[in-house]
């Protein structure tokens, strides 16, 4: 994991030595300050040598102007450079987060992965800038201040190194417990961050069914987490900085004790020995700082192994010798298809369809049959379990997903629209469009005329989700977009179910014009949108129970029949 991370300072070496250099520099000049004081303890003010005062003084003065630059430029270019790897970082978990396959998300939530890309990335950067930092000022000033303090007593100077043992012995120990602690208080802020992004885009749910008080109560309950997680990450930090602390003073201690006694058989001068309490905080200084930066090592160590966890995780990847197939001409079959969302439950149990290039075919049945696994299936967005599913023969391992994808436009029940224009929105569909192609798309989908009423046209900024347009104006966009894409193979998953009737009617008229000439497959609960297709089948529990056209299905008078009874009794009513 270190190799890993320090990768990320590569494109910074510039900066990145720079700053060291300023840290050295800054740990040397701390180091003057108790060597001007032992000589004018010791030589310059017995000596009333006020010429040496006045030169040593503002010499100090103008090596502490240095000292400022040098600190600002570590402060300034050093939270660059850490922010620069953020940056990188967040886009190299952006790319990777765009290539990882369906079943990711269906276990990941959307606060919990935005919750990793800013807080743990935040702290990663401190880490990157600060930590070289403190520690080549740490490293330095001690070694620095052993020599200086052995120079004015050695016996005394190694009697104070001895109790470096027991510090590091405690911060070993409590260590490991922060540092669980700050990954368990990771996870809780994690899980807020969700609670939120959850509770937010429902607002609207939320109060039409007047459940303000209910998105209340999931939050604390996230909320009292996080306050258990942060109270026992602090129990954790407070043992670990009492313990480093005590070491610490005792240091004092021990100065205080062993130095008056060395003194008292004149074996140090009371110069020397008033320039050494002076100068030990020259060595007490840097060990408080590497007592303090194991709190931020702990934070950004916890978010830098969260950031992998999310690296590690398996992207879609194309088959060995995989194609481009080019433009398909929209022939589709499944072979004995059985799917599993978890490895073990069957959502599909031997599932065979062949779905004739142009054809339309419908997918009917119960709720949670497995329509849209089927649909999902097709793009290969999922891994079948068992089986086969082809286009134009070819087993969809064998072709890019890229080109595979290409081939497919897709029509979903629950919209999803980008904050951005209503041109941006039509143009997802091939972004290479030219003005003349989105209009166009625009008139097939029968939403252009809507478009110019409105002040700004096609630049008219929709909201999140498309919150400032109706269901039938956004699914309609939707359609202009697939319009836009022109793929052979069409996929229609519940396109209208959401839609009131007259909607539905309008909708309808863009859909059909969108199938025509195309391989189609329409999954609907309403059959009287399905009744024209060429070829039905009903899916119930995973497998296809009955196939044909509608008049063969009503024949049978099985389930396909049961269904069309019932929703034409209810559509007399």
């Amino acid at each position: 994991m270190l190799k890993r991370f320090i990768s990320y300072y590569k494109p910074h070496r510039l900066i990145f030595w720079m700053d060291m250099f300023a840290a050295l520099g800054v740990s040397l000049i701390g180091a003057l300050y108790p060597m001007v004081t032992r000589r004018m303890l010791n030589i310059y003010i017995p000596n009333r040598e006020y010429r040496m005062i006045l030169i040593l003084g503002f010499s100090l003065l103008a090596i502490y102007v240095v000292r400022m630059l040098l600190n600002y430029f570590m402060q300034y270019y050093g939270h660059v450079m850490g922010v620069r790897m953020q940056k990188q970082m967040r886009s190299d978990m952006f790319r990777h987060l765009e290539t990882l396959p369906y079943s990711f998300y269906d276990d990941h939530e959307t606060g919990k992965l935005m919750s990793r890309m800013t807080n743990d990335l935040m702290d990663i950067s401190e880490l990157a800038h600060h930590g070289p930092e403190n520690l080549i000022i740490s490293i330095i000033s001690i070694a620095v201040s052993f020599v200086y303090l052995s120079g004015i007593n050695l016996w005394l100077t190694l009697i104070i190194f001895a109790c470096v043992p027991f510090l590091l012995v405690i911060s070993l120990l409590l260590r490991r417990k922060m540092r669980a602690a700050f990954q368990k208080s990771r996870q809780s802020i994690a899980e807020i961050n969700a609670s939120v992004e959850s509770s937010i885009s429902g607002i609207r749910v939320t109060k039409a069914f007047n459940n303000a008080e209910r998105e209340e109560e999931k939050f604390e309950v996230g909320n009292e987490r996080f306050a258990a997680a942060r109270k026992e990450a602090y129990h954790a930090m407070g043992q670990f900085h009492a313990g480093t602390s005590f070491i610490t003073d005792v240091f004092n201690v021990v100065v205080l004790i062993a130095g008056g006694i060395f003194l008292y058989r004149g074996d140090i001068l009371f110069g020397d020995y008033s320039a050494f309490i002076v100068s030990v905080n020259l060595f007490i200084s840097p060990v408080t700082t590497l007592i303090n930066f194991m709190e931020q090592y702990q934070e950004g160590v916890t978010g830098f192994e969260r950031f992998t966890e999310i690296m590690d995780a398996a992207p879609e990847r194309d088959a060995d010798g995989a194609a481009d197939m080019g433009r398909a001409e929209g022939h589709i079959e499944l072979r004995h298809v059985t799917y599993a969302y978890d490895g073990e439950h069957d959502v599909l149990n031997d599932v065979s369809l062949n779905i004739e290039t142009g054809k339309k075919f419908a997918l009917v049945g119960p709720s949670g049959g497995g329509k849209t696994t089927i649909c999902h299936l097709i793009p290969h967005f999922y891994n079948v379990t068992d089986g086969e599913v082809l286009i134009d023969g070819k087993e969809l391992r064998t072709v890019t997903m890229q080109s595979l994808r290409r081939n497919i436009g897709i029509v979903q029940q629950d919209v999803y629209l980008f904050n951005a224009s209503i041109r941006e929105n039509i143009l997802y569909g091939r972004l290479d469009a030219t003005e003349e192609e989105v209009v166009e798309a625009a008139k097939r989908a029968n939403i252009h005329d809507y478009i110019l009423s409105l002040p700004n046209g096609y630049e008219t900024q929709i909201g999140e989700r498309g919150v400032r347009l109706s269901g039938g104006q956004k699914q309609r966009l939707s359609i202009a977009r697939v319009f836009l894409k022109n793929p052979p193979i069409l996929i229609l998953d519940e396109a209208t179910s959401a839609l009131d009737n007259t909607t539905e009617i309008l909708i309808q008229y863009a859909l059909d014009e969108l199938c025509r000439g195309r391989t189609t497959l329409v999954v609907a609960h309403r059959l009287s949108t399905v009744k024209n297709a060429d070829e039905i089948a009903v899916i119930e529990g995973g497998r296809v129970t009955e196939q044909g056209t509608h008049e063969e299905l009503l024949s049978l008078g099985g389930t396909y029949a049961a269904l069309y009874r019932l929703q034409f009794r209810d559509s007399e009513r």
